[in-house]
């Protein structure tokens, strides 16, 4: 069994960056702290690459399907 979580929905700034996470869990991460549960190998579906500005982001997984990437997923209000 797989107990790995999954980001479920997003919080974007102004910009259209993603800034936080939902969790299938229902926990709320900045993108720090999902960055490094990505690199731990708690998050499933997506993985931390360097860009080539030197900086670390995460991105999903490549699968072909546009509508599982971080930017489609739904966004969220914080309660």
């Amino acid at each position: 069994m797989d107990t790995k979580e999954t980001f479920i929905a997003v919080r974007k700034n102004a910009d259209g960056d993603l800034r936080k996470f939902k969790t299938s869990s229902g926990r709320i991460l900045t993108y720090e702290e999902a960055l490094q549960q990505v690199q731990a190998g708690m998050i499933q579906g997506v993985n931390a690459f360097i860009g080539k500005d030197g900086e670390t982001y995460i991105r999903s997984n490549p699968d072909g399907d546009r509508s599982n990437n971080l930017d489609s997923l739904p966004t969220f209000e914080e309660e």
